[in-house]
């Protein structure tokens, strides 16, 4: 058994109920499949169940590398990909989906690392911190730039939460899987980010010291933290 390295944030999921739940929200068969920092295997088996077309798995850590390597020899559908996932270029990929029980302590910088590459990714199921899964959800309030970015390119849901137990070495927070459906219509990511930088710069502040803008007033006089996601998109669509 290989052990957890604390320095890569692993937490193995050993429960393929929990395994099954999560390929369930999605649509495998014939599908080009990436998954990120695969442990191993035990989501990578089911999935292969699922008859997808080739599976990708991106790892970075040398051990596991190397066991993967070992345990996939002779599976002619699987791909091990021996890399940081913040370093690797998707821009030959088409419709990719994209699953992963997300290393914690970087999951949000993985995540809007992934959104750059939203016209070659179909959609992502992960599983992540709770509080995260919370912190890029728009329908609730409190608007940040993690729930505007995310409504911009995808439709997002929580899907359910996970119980510790799951998991070896155990988390001390609960996890929820996640979904992100990229959209197809053509939007600049470039500038969503740019006007993100710039509405969230002081959130305590009223939205006319962060931005200048010809909108009506009741809504420039809020702080952005007291939008709503539609009054930020219709900000946004007039910037």
């Amino acid at each position: 058994m290989i052990k957890a390295k604390k320095s890569l944030s692993q937490n193995f999921l050993i429960d393929k109920n929990i395994c099954n739940k999560i390929i369930d929200n999605t649509n495998i068969k014939d599908k080009i499949i990436l998954e990120v920092g695969p442990g191993y295997g035990i989501l990578t088996d089911i999935i292969l169940q699922k008859n997808p077309k080739k599976i990708f798995l991106i790892e970075k850590d040398n051990t596991l590398v190397r066991y993967l390597n070992n345990k996939y020899k002779n599976n002619s559908k699987i791909i091990i990909i021996h890399n940081d996932i913040l370093k690797y270029n998707f821009i030959y990929f088409k419709d990719i989906i994209i699953i992963s029980n997300l290393p914690y302590n970087i999951s949000t910088k993985i995540i809007l690392y992934l959104f750059k590459f939203h016209k070659n990714i179909l959609e992502m199921i992960f599983m992540i911190q709770k509080d995260v899964a919370i912190k890029f959800n728009y329908n609730l309030k409190n608007m940040n730039k993690y729930k505007f970015l995310t409504r911009i390119v995808s439709n997002y849901k929580i899907c359910f939460d996970v119980s510790p137990k799951v998991f070896l070495p155990k988390p001390k927070v609960t996890s929820s899987v996640v979904k992100f459906k990229f959209k197809k219509k053509i939007y600049d990511l470039e500038k969503a980010i740019y006007f993100s930088k710039l509405i969230f710069k002081n959130v305590r502040k009223k939205i006319n010291n962060n931005i200048q803008i010809k909108v009506p007033s009741k809504i420039m006089n809020k702080r952005v933290n007291e939008l709503s996601i539609d009054d930020l998109l219709f900000i946004y669509n007039n910037f």
